[in-house]
């Protein structure tokens, strides 16, 4: 597998960020967007090694998939920026509400994932499968090890 690069090193970047930078254009925003979402498609694409036949069942999922969990991650952004504003006077009230929403979202990532399970199945052998999978869960990985990084633990 090839190391995380650049792409991803972005990605995390405008996610981890974003809940800082609110003072950038939108459509700047929206270019960096679509230029992470590019370098994590070619970053998938170099470590998937697929077949022309597997390349046309699998590059629609992908986009599907990806739109689906950028809502996920938009959700997760939402609770980070409500966070960042009031994790210094939080409320015992707050922090209630703070992880049932966390631990939803952490639901709906792996019903989403288990919903697209059968869907990789039918466009891929289940070695790459697997391998997407864990490119998926490399890339949130490492974003993941930035936001812990960067988010403060509640007072």
């Amino acid at each position: 597998m090839k190391r995380i690069g650049y792409g991803v090193t972005i990605l995390v970047w405008l996610l981890s960020g974003s809940v800082l930078a609110q003072d950038k254009p939108a459509d700047t925003m929206q270019i960096v967007r679509e230029k992470i979402q590019a370098d994590k498609k070619l970053f998938v694409a170099t470590n998937m090694d697929l077949t022309e036949k597997e390349a046309q069942a699998f590059w629609p999922i992908y986009e599907s998939y990806q739109k689906d969990l950028g809502l996920v991650n938009g959700r997760m952004l939402v609770l980070l920026e409500d966070f960042a504003k009031n994790y210094q006077a939080m409320t015992d009230q707050e922090a209630k509400k703070l992880v049932d929403d966390y631990l939803a979202i952490e639901q709906d990532r792996i019903n989403l994932k288990q919903s697209y399970r059968p869907k990789l199945r039918k466009a891929l052998p289940e070695k790459k499968v697997a391998r997407y999978l864990q490119i998926e869960n490399k890339v949130e990985a490492v974003i993941r090890y930035e936001l812990a990084g960067r988010v403060p633990l509640v007072k």
